[in-house]
């Protein structure tokens, strides 16, 4: 099942697909949404961020080849960061890249959608229970601050840096999903997550440790090989597959 979120006269709403159009539902679909009688086509709908997370973890050098190209030794245990819930954008919003930043850098990654509090949970396979579903997440990085920076907060924490969509998808098998990045239609990481370090699971399992997560909050699993520099003009794309194709535009940034 695939759960949209648009813009309507009334404000902000949740849909679910419905064939080649959608159903808006009453509330969000991880907290017992029901159905309307209201139907629209995807030409009609204006698409938001498919989720409003208090948080978005995020996890380091989770592919052994991304590691090896920022050469990187694999990590022990999973390497957390955070993007600030500021950083989130929709589909077809605008990437706003800093002159003064250097460069900007392109990093596909699925998203796991939690669905329930999560706290200490006891085990990664308990965890699954927590996970509504997946997203796409371009988890864009300026490049030179975060090897400038001894921790990562500046360099991912632009906003308009953490483009969500196109939506949350439910029942997905997330051990083996495509994962892709694409500039200007050139294609630039491929991937699977059958080649995570850390699974899904475990993801939610070793961060529920640590901090308590919340219906709609993102964890970002990390990005594959291929990483590369974003010039405005350009057309970014990240694909998780079953989920559908995530796409933004690039521009600069009006200074002050």
């Amino acid at each position: 099942m695939k759960y949209y979120r648009l813009a309507t006269a009334q404000g902000p709403a949740w849909a679910r697909q419905e064939g080649d159009g959608l159903r808006l539902l009453a509330g969000a679909p991880f907290a017992g949404a029901r159905d309307l009688e209201q139907r629209l086509s995807f030409a009609e709908a204006r698409l938001l961020a498919p989720a409003t997370p208090s948080k978005i973890v995020a996890v380091g050098l989770n592919y052994k080849d991304h590691a090896a190209e920022r050469g990187k030794p694999l990590p022990q245990e999973p390497l957390l960061f955070m993007k600030p819930a500021s950083a989130v954008i929709g589909p077809g919003d605008v990437i706003r890249k800093p002159a003064w930043a250097g460069r900007v850098d392109h990093e596909a990654e699925l998203g796991i959608v939690i669905g329930k509090v999560a706290f200490d949970l006891e085990s990664p396979e308990a965890a699954r229970d927590y996970i509504f579903g997946a997203t796409c997440v371009n988890d864009v990085t300026a490049r030179e601050l975060q090897d400038k920076d001894v921790q990562f907060t500046r360099a991912k924490g632009f906003d308009t840096f953490c483009p969500l969509g196109p939506c949350l998808a439910s029942d997905l098998d997330l051990s083996d999903l495509k994962v892709e990045g694409r500039v200007n239609g050139a294609l630039r990481q491929r991937s699977s997550t059958r080649e995570l370090i850390f699974s899904p699971e475990y993801l939610v399992y070793f961060v529920s440790r640590v901090m308590t997560l919340f219906p709609g909050d993102i964890i970002s699993t990390g990005t594959p090989a291929g990483i590369g520099p974003l010039a405005a003009g350009d057309q970014v794309e990240v694909e998780v597959e079953g989920v559908g194709v995530l796409r933004n535009p690039v521009a600069m940034r009006e200074e002050r």
